[in-house]
């Protein structure tokens, strides 16, 4: 699973999507999509846990099963 992966499977339950957590939260338009292929700034991370709700540490680990 990828960190982006991890965030819409966090995300699903509260019914935001990728597009409004990025709206909400400033990022440009792709932003998180492009976390489906490298690994997001700390800084960055940190927002969208703080906006889940969660933790940058249980979205990491969320993206590392099944790997």
């Amino acid at each position: 699973m990828t960190v982006y992966t991890a965030i819409k499977t966090v995300a699903k339950p509260t019914g935001k999507s990728i597009y409004r957590i990025e709206k909400d939260l400033g990022f440009s338009n792709g932003t998180i999509s492009k976390w489906n292929k490298s690994m997001p700034g700390a800084d960055s991370l940190q927002a969208v846990a703080d906006y889940l709700g969660t933790t940058p540490q249980y979205l990491l680990r969320l993206a590392k099963e099944d790997d």
